[in-house]
């Protein structure tokens, strides 16, 4: 039985409560009582309700997780989508610790995207509990919009996790979260401030060097990718990368001229090599207490990404490493190629394998990501 895609959707109820009546946001329970007591309507569901509307179509694939009432089980019982309540808010009046509690509930479910609706101050309060740890999209509904994690409409934002959910190719884009001082705001002075980034998806797009098609192409997509791969080195110096079988991985490898091991796996930290041609059971005693990640590619023309060339990655060092640890990389040619196949694990452990079933980021360039999916096996 095909796996249900995890949709978690949150909603502030009472975003851009005050734009109509010029209150100029919604932050602060005085300014959403103000408004109320004024006759202002509450849209963000009904907002939440048009991106929807592409999902429909969709609802046996759908799981979706939620938070009670206007915050999200209102509008998905109405349209009859399958749900569960991740969240019960205790006040009739929810604040923005119901949001981010909500947030939290919606990652302990292990959701694969979070479609919220609401404005800057939601998505604020959403990324200083989920960063970049999963992708959402948001649902423009709040009377300031700054922030780049939201659709350009509440129709996009349906259209876009649509796509997600069918398993086309999207891009992954790092999102700003920007907020303003609302009270400056009122005075007359736009003071905006970043907060932060968080995962979006978008409809797919390609950064070309050069013409498609020549080898000329395929060397400066693959230097790009390494260079996003050593970045990330940098960054994090501690951390031990397991570098997996593959031409892509060697093409890592070899832009930090390192000896790679092309059939096997080696153990780089601070692009410094660690170790090679190492061992299921020795990667497991280098990586037991040191935080890890994992590079792979494709393997086999299937699209395998575990079980076919890299057998040294066993299911208790993947296990111990976790989804958000592996880091795909591949060319967006090379996922063209598998004509909307998923990717494939088989590991030779079942949980597991069920376990890294659902959308993973795949990089494909430098700061160029695509969202696909691992399939069951």
């Amino acid at each position: 039985m095909k796996r249900r895609f995890k949709l978690g959707l949150l909603i502030n109820p009472y975003s851009g409560i005050g734009g109509a009546l010029a209150l100029k946001g919604s932050d602060g329970a005085d300014i959403r009582q103000q408004a109320l007591a004024s006759g202002a309507e509450k849209l963000s569901g009904k907002k939440m309700t048009v991106a929807l509307q592409a999902l429909l179509p969709l609802k046996d694939q759908l799981s979706i997780f939620t938070a009670s009432g206007e915050m999200g089980e209102d509008v998905v019982s109405e349209l009859g989508f399958k749900y569960d309540v991740a969240y019960q808010h205790p006040a009739s009046q929810t604040e923005s610790a119901d949001t981010q509690a909500a947030a939290l509930a919606l990652m302990a479910q292990k959701v694969d995207l979070i479609l919220f609706a609401g404005g800057d101050g939601t998505a604020r309060n959403i990324c200083e509990v989920v960063e970049n740890r999963c992708p959402v999209v948001g649902v423009p509904a709040g009377c300031k919009i700054h922030s780049g994690v939201y659709a350009i409409t509440p129709k996009a934002a349906g259209k876009v996790v649509a796509q997600v959910v069918k398993g086309e190719l999207v891009s992954l884009m790092a999102g700003e979260v920007k907020d303003i001082d609302e009270t400056e705001f009122r005075a007359g002075r736009v003071l905006a401030k970043h907060y932060g980034e968080m995962l979006v998806p978008e409809e797919l797009s390609y950064i070309q060097a050069v013409k498609m098609g020549g080898k000329e192409s395929d060397e400066l997509v693959l230097s790009d990718i390494a260079a996003h791969v050593i970045e990330l080195m940098s960054d994090e110096p501690d951390t031990l990368f397991v570098m997996g079988s593959g031409s892509t991985v060697d093409s890592i490898m070899q832009e930090m001229e390192l000896k790679n091991t092309l059939l096997g796996v080696d153990l780089v930290s601070d692009q410094k090599l660690v170790a090679s041609d190492l061992t299921a059971a020795t990667l497991l005693q280098h990586c037991a207490n040191k935080p890890t990640k994992i590079v792979l590619t494709l393997i086999g023309g299937q699209g395998h990404v575990l079980g076919r060339g890299n057998q040294q990655l066993s299911p208790e060092l993947v296990n111990l490493v976790g989804k958000q640890n592996i880091l795909v990389v591949a060319t967006k040619s090379k996922l063209q190629s598998l004509h909307g196949r998923p990717l494939v694990s088989d590991s030779g452990d079942a949980a597991l394998d069920d376990m890294l079933v659902g959308p993973i980021p795949v990089i494909t360039g430098f700061h160029d990501l695509v969202l696909y999916s691992i399939g069951s096996v």
